[in-house]
């Protein structure tokens, strides 16, 4: 199973872009996208980005990420 997490461009040079999650920076190739631009979010599988996402989506399924991260954090603790 694959989890697409949306990635936010900070950069953009010769074709590959630095994405941000969270604060964390990696790279993403951008050669199956056209129109990729510094600010855009986009869902990369396999170090390339592959789709575009409005803002309003990105950010709707990062706070369902972080939802669900602190709901199973909670089960956890009460586990210990």
């Amino acid at each position: 199973m694959c989890l697409a997490i949306p990635s936010r461009i900070t950069k953009i040079e010769n074709n590959m872009a630095t994405i941000d999650v969270e604060g964390v920076q990696r790279e993403a190739s951008l050669l199956l996208l056209e129109d990729a631009r510094v600010g855009d979010y986009v869902i990369v599988h396999a170090g390339f980005a592959i789709s575009k996402l409005d803002q309003a989506a990105a950010q709707e399924t990062l706070d369902l990420l972080r939802e669900a991260i602190a709901a199973v954090e909670k089960s956890e603790s009460k586990q210990n």
